[in-house]
This record gives structure tokens, C-alpha cells and sequence, in this order.
């Protein structure tokens, strides 16, 4: 028996640009490879060639099924110094959506994924107020060459973990630990994020849909019946989320992303304790990073049962706005483990939709096994690994079972 999705529900997958790209060298993400004493096991350097090799990524997932593909333009690239935008990188990523549309496949495209310029990252990155009107600008010009070419656009990819990351963790950069700046960094992105979508709508019209991509996490008491754990967790949802999410209450839609949960007691987070014994979605033996023990989305539990909890949270927080899940998946080796997680995963999201919520579409993450930032290219998230050498593309098994599934709009 198969469980049909509503007619037309979104099915796509997902890339970074300098995730798979190669040669982002303008970025302050490719300084920060390259620096010596940082975290990151190694730089990104060719990464998946997809500069060059984005035609045949875009058919491949268009043979497997999918009807959307969400990438992201490099800022870095376009506006390579302040003021001076490249024409040639703009009618690269105008190629790149003409050959999603020439597949039958949806340009998703995303303005700003994790990495920011030099130039910018100078005058204070993302705790300096006048990002704000930068990023609209950079915004304003990208959607007027793109305009025609766009079927969807995210503004910016998760900014809580950019902040959280790049201003408590210092695991991204500018990889300090600054609660000021943090802060700071929360609010400009916030803003950012509001400033530019009226900016986006202006230009491209209302038949766009315009949205934020947000991390989330199902966080749990580790007691509901203590109220010190409840209100950690309570805490940790607000301060990582929901200001966000209360932000897009007049957007378009909200980008879900969700990998696992976190159990809080009422000191904080327990990881690493509960629960015990429960399985991780990483590459290695289940331990985190030594040098990043806490760092998002990797070496994380196992548990998909997250994104229908983060599901209806964002359903709740933002008043009811359409809800797209822009990013799910898993890390690991074992194919069938990501069968099995995407399986649960989008089980949950059957139950959301019974319920009422509006979700529009499944995004897995990612398309291609790709640079995963500090990690390095250990962990595996894609439905097509690539070979190293040869930029060899095979697809796995759960590509042909995800991409089947999409063809269907029912889970079998």
C-alpha cells in the first residue's frame, strides 16, 4: 500500500556552492581552510567540480526523479570586491538555472550558504549593521539577472548555526567565542533576512515564493515533568530559533532543516549521556569531533523522528505559514541506513500533512557526497558519492529508491 503525498508536493535535493563547486578562493571560508592552527581537516580545493560539471549533475537528478534542485550562488564570486559584481559569475548561475529548466527541474536557488567575501568579512561580517544593506544590494542585483530564471529563492541558509558557529563555537569563521558578537550576529542576519525580502518581491513579483532556511532541532526535556528542564528547553528554542521564526510569519514559505534532536536537562544540553547507547549518523565509531564536540549536524544521534516534531513547530511558531523542508538526511556509509532514515523521516511528514500543516516539499541533503566544512570529506550525506580522483559520479541505491518515490508522490 502507498501513502500519497498531496498533488504538487515538491520533491528535490540539494547542494552549497562551495560545497561542491571548487576553486571559491574569494570567500572568507577559503581563508579560513587555509590559515594555519584552524579546526578544519582539509581545505575544499576542487571540491566536486561542479563549476564545470553542473550539467551533468542537473540531468542526473532529473533522471532519478526529482523536480527541483535547490543550490545556492556564491556571493564571493558575484560581487568579487564591494560594489564590483561580475557579470560572468551571474550568467553562470543564469546557465545553471536555464539547464534545470530545460530538465523539467525547478531552480531553488539560495543567496547566501554559510560563506561570505573577504571584502565583507573586512568591514565586520555579519555583526556589522551596514551587512544589512549590502546584503540587499548583492540580493537586489542577483534576482534582476536572474529574474525569468528563478523558481524559488531561500535568502540565507541557516544564520543560526553562522552565528552560533562562527561567534560561540569557533568552528566557522571568524571562529571566535564572543557573546557580544554573537548577538550581534543573530540580529543583522534577522534583519538581513527581513530587509531582503520585500527587495526580492519587488523584483521578481509575488509568483516567486520568497523564504528563510532555518536550523532546528527537536529539543526535549529530558523530564517534561521538571519544569528547570522545560524551561532549558524552552530556553535553547528561543534563542536559536524561534526569534527567527517569528520573523517570517509574512514570508512565503519557512525552510525546515532537521537532522536529530537534543535532550536538555536543566543545566543544559546532555550529550554524550542520554540516551545511552543510541546510535550516531557520522562516518567514524559514533564520537563527536574531538575538536568540535558539539558541533551541528555531525556526529549527531540517530533520529529522524525530528523533522516531524521541527515540522510542527515551525508550522506553530511562524502562524501558519507553508512549510518546505529544504534540508534532511543523514551521514553515514550504510545505504541502507539512509533508506531507512529517510523512510522515517518522511512517515513523520505524512502525519504533519494529515494534520493540516502545509508542507509543500522534501529537499534531501545533500545531492552529491561534498565538502562537509570543518569535516572535511569524511562524511558522507549524498545520494551520489564522487570519486576524489575523477569526479566520477555513481549514484547510490537510495537515489534510485528517493528518486522513484518522487516519480510516485506516494511513499511506498
Amino acid at each position: 500500500m502507498a501513502h500519497a503525498f498531496p498533488d504538487g508536493f515538491r520533491w528535490g535535493t540539494a547542494t552549497a556552492a562551495h560545497q561542491v563547486e571548487g576553486g571559491n578562493w574569494n570567500s572568507d571560508w577559503w581563508e579560513w581552510e587555509h590559515a594555519p592552527g584552524t579546526i578544519c581537516r582539509e581545505p575544499s580545493g576542487d571540491a566536486c567540480d561542479q563549476w564545470h560539471r553542473y550539467p551533468e549533475d542537473i540531468a542526473l537528478l532529473a533522471d532519478l526523479g526529482f523536480d527541483n534542485y535547490r543550490f545556492s550562488i556564491e556571493w564571493a564570486r558575484i560581487e568579487p570586491e564591494e560594489g564590483e559584481f561580475s557579470l560572468a559569475a551571474l550568467e553562470h548561475y543564469k546557465r545553471v538555472a536555464a539547464t534545470c529548466l530545460e530538465h523539467g527541474v525547478q531552480p531553488v536557488i539560495t543567496l547566501h550558504h554559510f560563506t561570505s567575501p573577504r571584502w565583507l568579512t573586512r568591514l565586520g561580517g555579519w555583526t556589522d549593521r551596514g551587512t544589512v544593506d549590502r546584503f540587499c544590494r548583492y540580493a537586489e542585483r542577483a534576482a534582476r539577472y536572474l529574474d525569468g530564471f528563478v523558481g524559488r529563492v531561500c535568502t540565507i541558509n541557516e544564520p543560526n548555526i553562522v552565528a552560533f558557529c562562527g561567534y560561540m563555537l569557533a568552528a566557522f569563521p571568524p571562529a571566535v567565542t564572543d557573546k557580544v558578537r554573537y548577538r550581534q550576529a543573530q540580529e543583522v542576519f534577522r534583519d538581513a533576512h527581513v530587509a531582503a525580502v520585500p527587495v526580492l518581491r519587488g523584483v521578481l513579483g509575488d509568483d516567486v515564493p520568497v523564504g528563510l532556511t532555518l536550523a532546528m532541532t527537536d529539543y526535549q526535556a529530558s523530564d517534561p515533568d521538571d519544569p528547570d528542564a522545560v524551561a532549558m528547553r524552552d530556553r535553547y528554542r528561543r534563542v536559536s530559533e524561534d526569534h527567527y521564526l517569528e520573523a517570517c510569519r509574512t514570508d512565503d514559505f519557512i525552510g525546515v532543516q532537521c537532522y536529530t534532536r537534543e535532550v536538555v536537562g536543566p543545566d543544559g544540553p546532555l550529550r554524550g549521556r542520554v540516551p545511552t547507547g543510541a546510535p550516531t549518523g557520522d562516518d567514524g565509531d559514533g564520537r563527536l569531533h574531538p575538536d568540535i564536540p558539539i558541533l551541528p549536524m555531525m556526529g549527531y544521534e540517530y533520529y529522524p523522528e525530528a523533522l516531524e516534531a521541527c515540522v510542527r513547530r515551525a508550522w506553530d511558531v511562524t502562524g501558519n505559514i507553508p512549510v518546505l523542508v529544504t534540508e534532511n538526511g543523514i551521514g553515514t556509509d550504510d545505504d541502507g541506513q539512509r533508506i531507512a532514515y529517510v523512510r522515517t523521516a518522511l512517515e513523520g511528514v505524512l502525519r504533519c500533512i494529515e494534520d493540516g500543516i502545509e508542507v509543500q516539499g522534501y529537499t534531501y541533503w545533500s545531492l552529491l557526497d561534498n565538502f562537509e566544512w570543518a569535516f572535511g570529506y569524511e562524511p558522507t550525506f549524498g545520494l551520489v558519492a564522487v570519486d576524489r580522483r575523477t569526479f566520477v559520479r555513481t549514484p547510490h541505491p537510495s537515489a534510485q529508491w528517493l528518486g522513484a518515490i518522487a516519480r510516485a508522490n506516494a511513499l511506498p
